[in-house]
């Protein structure tokens, strides 16, 4: 569908005019090679002058392209994750209609990016089902409560995600859970569902749910093979796991994980590990196919985790609390260290001056074993951490998060919930940290052809100068920015990629313009060269 289109805009020529897509305003009012951008609050509009060349003819050019000084684009990763399982986020509910749960999906992606967010991340697997068309797996219960039963009249959700995500220059992360066989939550186990399919290596727990073997290479090529077929398929920009390895002691009532046989075929086989430690290396082993696999077929695909908070106890000096190395058997450091992510999303789910899990003191300790310096982005608790005033915690999280990541800051909101049920926090956020849009930061580890530079033109159209642009590599690009100068004075408007032209006002609050300057992006956040052009 993304192709379609770029193929009819490029049919239709670079000089067509374009109903507008949503767009950022952002005016520099500083030297231009720092990012200090500040939105223009002034609406007060000036008398324009009466045109004097008729609209359509070319504007007379001052020079031909000329080199300048563009300011830097703001960039911080901003997502929100949004659970299907339990119907928590999407679909509220599973009896919806296939046209109440498209209406869901719109209102979520028009409120991320009207409240300048830049990235979901989708759940589409939560328990070895599927929100996608797959004939590895079964149709979640979640979508349609039946497991195995697709949406009526069918079509495939993840894809239209992917599509609106896109037309919004949201990126559309896929959010799975790879060990969960079947929710307690999930309804009947059927005929169709894996938990009886792939019977052979799932384990029913105490409280009603159902695990894959870990440690098991059918569980482990199953998996793999589910994420090939995702990332082979679909448009995503990333696969994302979240903090479910090995199961919390609670879902079997704290006994430990039966998984004898497994054990027992790893002894007999010469195996000297000990037993925490054979689990540990189970996951560390999946955890790095994952990342090699989803990199092997399509490059540019990053791989996120979003593990617990807390590593062990201790670390850094003076947390207390659970032990995902201990409980889940999940050695997250050891991911971090190895580089096996692209992003990594510890969820600091506590408040800035908790006694024991200190937000800041975490992050500044996951940022001290981030020695491959992958994007380091904690998840927030936005929906209910323990404080009085969430907008006002969660917004100094942020700021805080700048401070320790600098130039490679971000974050990500559980849940979508979090921020539409408080009504103060979409404001707190749009009026303050989230004030201006921004790129997410660059993936600078993964090898990605240069673009080229994209081509400028601008024509007179009375009041304003019509301003198109093109580039012979479009299917490279997700993004463009387009600079306009007014008095000096830079501004930046990030633009979606179907975006090939804009009328922009010759005058502006009293202030001419000058000239314009143009960029694309790729899908990791590399810039191109830009086109500048002066005007009279």
């Amino acid at each position: 569908m993304r192709m379609n289109i770029i193929k009819l805009t490029v049919l239709a020529g670079v000089f067509a005019s374009y109903a507008s897509c949503s767009v950022q305003n952002n005016t520099v009012k500083a030297t231009p090679t720092k990012n200090t951008a500040k939105p223009n609050t002034n609406i007060s509009k000036p008398k324009e002058p009466v045109a004097t060349v008729k609209p359509g003819t070319p504007m007379p050019p001052a020079d031909e392209n000329f080199r300048t000084v563009l300011p830097e684009v703001k960039r911080e990763f901003r997502g929100a994750w949004i659970a299907s399982v339990a119907n928590i986020n999407w679909p509220s509910r599973n009896d919806l209609t296939v046209d109440q749960q498209k209406a869901e999906a719109i209102s979520m992606l028009d409120m991320l990016k009207d409240n300048n967010f830049n990235a979901a991340i989708f759940q589409i697997r939560p328990s070895a089902d599927a929100l996608y068309t797959s004939n590895i797996e079964p149709w979640s219960y979640f979508l349609t409560g039946q497991t195995g039963t697709a949406p009526y009249p069918n079509y495939d959700p993840l894809q239209f995600w992917i599509e609106e995500a896109h037309k919004r220059g949201l990126e559309l992360h896929v959010w799975l859970n790879p060990y969960r066989a079947h929710h307690s939550n999930g309804g009947a186990v059927n005929s169709l569902s894996m938990a009886n399919k792939l019977s052979d290596v799932v384990i029913k727990l105490k409280n009603g749910m159902y695990w894959f073997d870990p440690a098991n290479p059918k569980t482990q090529g199953h998996v793999s093979n589910v994420v090939k077929d995702i990332v082979k398929r679909y448009d995503i920009d990333a696969v994302h796991f979240d903090d479910y390895f090995y199961p919390y002691a609670t879902y079997n009532r704290g006994a430990d994980f039966p998984d004898n046989a497994s054990w027992n075929e790893y002894l007999r086989n010469g195996g000297t590990l000990s037993r925490a430690d054979w689990r540990r290396d189970n996951v560390n082993k999946f955890v790095e196919r994952i990342y090699k696999e989803i990199h092997a077929e399509k490059n540019y695909v990053r791989f996120g985790i979003s593990p617990f908070g807390i590593w062990k106890p201790g670390y850094p000096e003076g947390i207390v609390g659970s032990s995902q190395y201990d409980e889940l058997y999940a050695d997250a450091k050891l991911w971090l260290n190895k580089g096996w992510v692209d992003y990594f999303s510890p969820q600091l789910y506590w408040p800035i001056d908790s006694k024991g899990q200190g937000f800041e003191a975490l992050l500044n300790w996951w940022k001290s074993e981030n020695t491959m310096n992958r994007h380091l982005w904690p998840g927030l608790n936005t929906v209910e951490i323990k404080v009085s005033d969430r907008p006002t915690e969660i917004k100094n999280q942020i700021e805080v998060s700048r401070q320790i990541l600098k130039n490679d800051a971000g974050e990500i909101h559980w849940s979508i919930a979090g921020l539409t049920k408080n009504p103060n926090m979409l404001p707190v956020l749009k009026n303050g940290p989230y004030k201006e849009k921004a790129l997410v930061p660059k993936t600078g580890w993964i090898k990605a052809a240069p673009l080229q530079t994209p081509t400028i033109f601008v024509t007179d159209n009375g009041s304003s100068a019509r301003t198109s642009w093109s580039t012979k590599n479009i299917g490279d690009v997700f993004q463009w920015v387009l600079f306009t100068q007014y008095n000096g004075v830079w501004e930046t408007e990030i633009l979606t990629l179907e975006n090939l032209s804009k009328d922009i006002p010759k005058f502006k609050d009293g202030k001419k313009l000058n000239a314009v300057a143009i960029k694309a992006v790729d899908r990791l956040g590399n810039e191109s060269d830009y086109m500048a052009k002066k005007l009279k």
